[in-house]
């Protein structure tokens, strides 16, 4: 690799250099499959980057139902815009959960996702992860999305009571008074941007 490095410094091109070393996780991505990816973002998941390599990045997600629900966010914000961030819970080879920045550019904005490049930052020292059951992951997701507490349980084909025990559950849990809170202590960014999981 000093070579490259060397022949990087002589020739003066380095992006190559500045793909593979690059402090931040890097992903090219195909229709969700990774077509490659730097050190640090293979490193971020335990994984080298050759075993990325054309995979389904579902490999990558707590579970599938989570990477099909997570498919279509921002797809609007990428199509007007091609800018696109958010904070999302993902999976280490081991298991382990952990929470990522993720912000991403289309290179085919009328269909976002069909070649793109992304960054992940893992966001484990300031944020750890709290274990979440599957309903209240679904009942954040649906309040990240603005969603009143009646709203939600028609979606989840509950009652409106059930929904408000268990935002108050986890109001408690978290140690805030209202849902500004909780969304800052799920990262202390707006709702907009904390893709919880099990959010669509």
């Amino acid at each position: 690799m000093e070579l490259r490095i060397d022949e990087s410094y002589r020739t003066g091109d380095f992006a190559a250099l500045a793909y593979a070393f690059a402090p931040v996780g890097l992903v090219i991505t195909e229709n969700r499959v990774i077509r490659d990816c730097n050190n640090a973002f293979a490193e971020m998941f335990g994984y080298s980057p050759d075993e990325l390599r054309d995979q389904v990045f579902a490999m990558l997600y707590p579970s599938d139902e989570e990477f099909v629900n997570i498919r279509d966010r921002g797809i609007r914000q990428l199509r007007e815009t091609n800018t696109y961030w958010d904070e999302r819970i993902m999976a280490h080879r081991s298991g382990r959960l952990f929470w990522c920045r993720v912000r991403g550019h289309s290179f085919t904005p009328e269909d976002p996702l069909m070649r793109a490049v992304w960054s992940f930052a893992d966001l484990s020292a300031t944020r750890p992860y709290i274990p979440l059951t599957r309903r209240e992951r679904e009942i954040i997701s649906h309040l990240s999305d603005g969603l009143t507490s009646k709203e939600i349980a028609q979606k989840l084909e509950i009652s409106h009571r059930t929904v408000e025990v268990y935002r108050a559950k986890l109001l408690k849990k978290f140690g805030v008074s209202n849902t500004g809170g909780l969304f800052h202590s799920l990262g202390g960014i707006g709702s907009d941007h904390v893709v919880s999981r099990g959010s669509g």
